[in-house]
């Protein structure tokens, strides 16, 4: 049996490859080995970088759809540019808060005394 190859792997290396999006064939290829070798002991880095990747995005999204935060001079608080994306509090008010574009009706919610199917056929105007 031949002897094992020793490869010279940075474990800060793979975790940050892992955090760049890289697939495990494409980190492998950087050490010059297999997948299944970085799988089997290196998957800790592995997951320890994807999961960094994953907070990293979850910063940006948040930092654009909030906008970039400024000391107002004449009062010191903080305030917010109007460069911040409406269709990303959209997004995220509907991965994270659970929104959605339609209504949901609960009979609990709707006020005695009215009819919903009256309520429903009332004409709107446009």
């Amino acid at each position: 049996m031949a002897r094992p190859k020793k490869y010279n792997i940075d474990v800060e290396q793979v975790e940050k490859l892992a955090s760049f999006g890289c697939t495990n064939i494409e980190i492998a290829s950087v050490f010059g080995c297999s997948p299944d070798l970085l799988e089997k002991s290196y998957s800790e880095y592995l997951t320890k970088g994807r999961q960094a990747g994953k907070i990293r995005l979850r910063q940006a999204q948040w930092k654009r759809a909030l906008g970039t935060p400024y000391k107002d001079k004449k009062t010191g608080k903080v305030k917010y540019k109007n460069d911040g994306s409406v269709p990303m509090l959209i997004f995220l008010g509907k991965q994270v808060l659970g929104q959605s574009d339609q209504p949901t009706l609960v009979e609990d919610e709707i006020v005695e005394g009215f009819d919903i199917e009256v309520i429903s056929s009332v004409p709107t105007s446009k």
